[in-house]
């Protein structure tokens, strides 16, 4: 519906903008935003219900504002005021399916800031010695989950922040709702509110050009008497946009059902135009002889749908779903009447890595995320069509509940890992609206495979004190799992871990039943905090004292003589920690910061204290630290194993806490001390094969256990350097392209 140079001149010979094809007074508003004239406000707040063109507008706009789309514009035919200054493009975020938190680091991405936190992110914009232009299109559609109300949270944890920060030019598009608050955080003066539909800003004259050049003869559009007659195309033109009362939207629908089906149009007769969206859905079935509610119907699956669309295999049992009958036979017969209403979305080809893979990921059929494998979704051409079906249904929660119900029936077996992308990504949303959302979060094959970023967003939209413990224990490593983009059997494995220090052992134990390789089982946890190191030793048997049974285990160089030892972890603790022991004043034990300590034991394989000598406990010899399978290589908040062999990364653990201390036992045990306590694993991935080794004999006795720091990365550990030390990786969707 772009209108030609020619078509739209205007009255003092300039050339409208040619893909706005109007709206004047809000280009100069904005030209002088831009340019930052005496007087102009520094945040703007565009609005305007649903279809009335501020997606288009702030695209057409973007394109004076960018040096290549610049060059493609006859500037020099325009209007001067409304042609801002040749300056450096402005940050562009796009909001449309991400979080709050990931809007910020799509800022921060594109400002190259070096700040830790998300509340950080202002601060250092406003310590910039220039100011900075940051436009936000479309923030309606921010949000991987609708029922969570994320474009509001992203007006008042992103847009409002910015626009209080001084060096801030802002332009946000925001729904109508949000637009007073978000001007009301400012002084008097510092913004301006620009609604499309009030008649200050309201551009007649561009509707009914935009109607006369969208009727007229084309390509794909058939010579019809009342398009090719140009007289008749004014004033059929003049009249659809006067019934449209200022709607883009309605006045496209309009044109599109009046080329569809052009057979008994009468464009004399104002009943044959729409004056809403609701009007145009309805006066379009009318039209092809169907009822509209069917037609509402068989559309409300879509209007109804998350993420980008929804798979076309899907819609007829969603449609059963919605209506509570069989649709099967609207459906066949309803596709041209449904046709002006849908747009096809085109998704990429799964790559097997959802994208920032941690180190030891597998891909493949498991990764996470939203991607579909290039298959072809359906979805509703316009937000403005959805919002005028979810209006009209009488029980929007019912029909979510049936969607909801029609989705789990719609996994194979209730195999997670067979499910369509859409029904284990979405179904959390679904159920979020139905109110029922609380009820479907005890299935850990469901927290494994869902889309981290979506079913965190939906958790997060629940009360916490209606939550169950699982979906407690989700929502505590939710950032984890988003940060790291990680596939669904890496998230199996931290989910495993998390369920065990949370006491859910059955929900850990679930986990390693459904088919994951999963490259741990984590053995126990105890929340301790205040741990310093950690070391995996071993007690002599209880009927070894003396001497000469120290020296007896010191000599078993077979299995039986190291099967013979109990082995256990020992916690380098604060003195006065109960049930802990002193460490020997002969051993010389003491803390990196030269304050003593004390030890507690803990069993290294099962859950449990033991009371026992530090004296008599034992460390493993070099010489079987350097024969075993494993090694390990550790950072701030990361770990790797890796094959001693080969050099290959097994497994890698990532933390949410700092790490304190860390060790591996020769038997593959890991023992990991975090703020939040210790953690025992039990390493299962298999060490790539390699030429076979000749254990190495001890020579000597075994070395005393004593508290050390837990290893750090050196020189000869795979990866050594910054890579293992590196912080968690930014909320998905960051960084990207912000502009």
């Amino acid at each position: 519906m772009s209108a030609s140079d020619e078509r739209c001149a205007g009255a003092a010979g300039y050339a409208p903008h040619p893909y706005i094809g109007g709206r004047t007074a809000v280009l100069r508003a904005l030209a002088a935003w831009r340019m930052r004239w005496p007087g102009a406000p520094r945040v703007i707040v565009l609005t305007g219900s649903p279809g009335s063109g501020r997606s288009r507008l702030l695209t057409g706009f973007l394109m004076m504002c960018d040096p290549d789309g610049r060059r493609q514009l006859p500037l020099d035919q325009m209007d001067p005021a409304t042609v801002p200054p040749d300056l450096p493009a402005p940050a562009v975020p796009d909001p449309q399916g991400r979080t709050a938190a990931q809007l910020l680091w799509l800022l921060a991405d594109h400002f190259r800031l070096n700040a830790a936190r998300g509340e950080d992110i202002c601060t250092e914009l406003a310590a910039r010695e220039e100011p900075v232009t940051i436009v936000v299109p479309d923030v309606d559609r921010a949000g991987p989950v609708r029922a969570a109300d994320e474009p509001a949270r992203v007006v008042r944890e992103v847009l409002t922040p910015l626009a209080t920060t001084g060096g801030v030019q802002l332009l946000a598009d925001v729904p109508r709702a949000l637009a007073a608050e978000l001007a009301r955080a400012l002084p008097p003066g510092q913004a301006r509110i620009i609604d499309l539909d009030d008649p200050e800003w309201a551009d007649p004259a561009g509707l009914v050009r935009h109607a006369e050049t969208a009727l007229a003869p084309g390509a794909g559009v058939p010579e019809l008497p009342f398009a090719t007659d140009p007289s008749a195309r004014r004033a059929l033109a003049e009249a659809m946009a006067q019934r449209a009362g200022g709607s883009r939207l309605t006045l496209q629908l309009a044109v599109q059902s009046l080329f569809m089906r052009p057979e008994g149009f009468d464009p004399a007769d104002p009943a044959m135009l729409p004056g809403s969206v609701g009007e145009a859905l309805d006066l379009h079935a009318r039209r092809l002889g169907a009822d509209p509610l069917t037609l509402r119907l068989l559309l409300a699956p879509l209007a109804l749908a998350e993420g980008e669309g929804l798979p076309v295999q899907l819609w007829g049992p969603l449609a059963d779903a919605v209506a509570g009958r069989d649709m099967s036979r609207d459906l066949a017969d309803g596709m041209l009447l449904a046709a002006p209403f849908l747009q096809p979305v085109a998704t990429a080809e799964r790559d097997g890595a959802d994208g920032g893979e941690p180190d030891g990921a597998q891909g493949g059929e498991e990764a996470g995320g939203t991607a579909d494998g290039g298959r072809t979704l359906l979805r509703l051409m316009h937000p403005g069509i959805a919002e005028e079906i979810r209006a009209g249904l009488p029980d929007v929660r019912g029909a979510q509940t049936r969607i909801a119900m029609a989705l789990l029936e719609a996994v194979p077996e209730q195999d997670w890992s067979r499910a369509d992308p859409y029904v284990r990504d979405h179904l959390a949303a679904h159920t979020l609206d139905a109110g029922l959302l609380p009820q479907l979060l005890t299935d850990p094959g469901l927290f494994a495979h869902a889309d981290p970023v979506a079913m965190r967003a939906a958790i997060e939209a629940v009360p916490l004190e209606q939550l169950g413990a699982p979906a407690r224990t989700y929502l505590r490593i939710a950032p984890l799992l988003t940060r790291t983009q990680a596939p669904a059997a890496v998230r199996a494995a931290f989910l495993e871990s998390a369920f065990v220090e949370d006491g859910l052992a059955p929900y850990a134990q679930a986990l390693h039943g459904l088919g994951f390789a999963l490259p741990w089982r984590t053995l126990w946890s105890v929340p301790l905090t205040g741990v310093r190191a950690v070391t995996a030793g071993s007690l002599p048997p209880p009927d070894a004292e003396g001497v000469a049974a120290e020296a007896t285990a010191a000599r078993a160089t077979d299995g039986a003589g190291a099967a013979a030892r109990h082995p256990v972890a020992a916690l380098f603790v604060p003195e006065g920690t109960p049930g802990s022991r002193p460490v020997p004043d002969a051993d010389g034990a003491a803390d990196m910061d030269g304050a003593t300590g004390a030890l507690l034991v803990h069993d290294l394989l099962r859950p449990g204290y033991i009371d026992a000598d530090p004296a008599r406990l034992r460390r493993p010899s070099e010489e079987a630290r350097a024969t075993a399978c494993f090694g390990f290589s550790r950072g701030t908040d990361s770990l790797r194993i890796w094959a001693r062999a080969s050099r290959e990364v097994v497994a890698t653990l990532l933390s949410d806490t700092p790490i304190t201390g860390a060790d591996l036992s020769p038997d593959g045990v890991l023992v990991v001390a975090t703020g939040r306590g210790v953690t025992a694993r039990q390493i299962l991935a298999a060490p790539p094969a390699a030429a076979p080794t000749v254990p190495g004999q001890r020579t000597g006795p075994l070395t005393p256990l004593l508290p050390t720091a837990s290893k750090e990365t050196t020189d000869d550990d795979p990866g050594a350097g910054a890579g293992d030390r590196r912080p968690l990786a930014q909320p998905r969707g960051a960084p990207g392209a912000a502009a």
